[in-house]
């Protein structure tokens, strides 16, 4: 009997098989999805194309050749060249390695900050919750977008300032998510068990709250990176984002509206990438949230 009620106590404070027997279960659900293994496909492909710029780039992002300057797509200029005569090519190539860059940095800024707030208002609660939620509340009164375009434009338009500024702008909704998540563990068998046997405030958290919370924070910020790409290339358009002269989508879209009727290709290149990286996001995010049903992790 007593050798019985040990193994359920191990059972509740040890859920690691469970859980990795309900993350096999997602995995096979997400390869038996069409889109999103598409969407996966085109995610791997833009990371290959970063990842090997400098090697399957043609020309460099920034040299300049004024004799070929709007020389249409051809066989030495694929995608064709801008005003400068530059390879919108080797500039979409480079900007996918500055872009993704960018984005999964931010993103990354974005779930660390969430989680830390989320997971002590959530579990501590009472005024700390109260104080850290409504200051949250009062960050998601305002629209994003425009609260990342006023910091930036106060900050200065360098990449660090861009980086900062839209990881603050993703916070609110990432401690939102992140609390309400760690609120529906806190109370579950395996938590409780854990503090009836003296287990540290920081073990229940890093052991059993959080590696259950995995699941809705991975589908949130695969969905978040395609908004935070398209935020990040509108932040380049209206000349307070990514600077001239480096390669970024954005900024190479800024260049070329006003040769629209002269070099469509200048834009319709570059608008394709981004189109491209926000439809695999949301497909990938779409596939991993019908792989990962918040049912698997009760």
């Amino acid at each position: 009997m007593i050798l019985t009620q040990e193994r359920a106590s191990l059972e509740l404070l040890h859920p690691d098989r469970k859980l990795r027997s309900l993350w096999a279960d997602a995995w096979r659900r997400f390869l038996r999805n069409r889109m999103a293994l598409l969407g996966l496909f085109i995610v791997c492909f833009f990371a290959f194309v970063a990842i090997l710029a400098p090697v399957i780039a043609p020309y460099g992002p920034l040299a300049i050749d004024m004799g070929n300057a709007y020389a249409p797509p051809s066989a030495d200029h694929l995608f064709g060249s801008d005003e400068l005569g530059r390879d919108t090519l080797s500039r979409i190539i480079h900007g996918a390695r500055l872009d993704l860059g960018l984005t999964l940095l931010t993103v990354s800024l974005a779930v660390i900050a969430g989680l830390s707030v989320g997971t002590v208002a959530a579990y501590y609660g009472g005024v700390l919750d109260t104080i850290l939620m409504r200051s949250i509340d009062v960050m998601l009164a305002f629209p994003a977008f425009v609260i990342a375009l006023a910091l930036v434009a106060f900050l200065g338009p360098s990449l660090h300032n861009v980086v900062f500024v839209l990881a603050i702008t993703r916070l609110p909704s990432y401690a939102r998510l992140i609390r309400g998540t760690v609120l529906s563990m806190k109370h579950r068998e395996y938590v409780l068990a854990a503090r009836t046997l003296g287990a540290s405030d920081r073990r229940i958290i890093v052991r059993h709250i959080l590696p259950n919370s995995l699941a809705p924070i991975i589908v949130f910020s695969t969905l978040d990176l395609g908004s935070v790409i398209t935020a990040l290339a509108g932040l380049s358009f209206l000349g307070v984002g990514v600077q001239p002269p480096r390669p970024d989508w954005g900024l190479m879209l800024t260049n070329a509206r006003n040769n629209l009727f002269i070099a469509p290709w200048t834009a319709i290149f570059p608008g394709i990438a981004v189109s491209l990286v926000v439809i695999g996001f949301n497909f990938l995010g779409d596939g991993l949230r019908d792989a990962l049903d918040p049912r698997l992790v009760d």
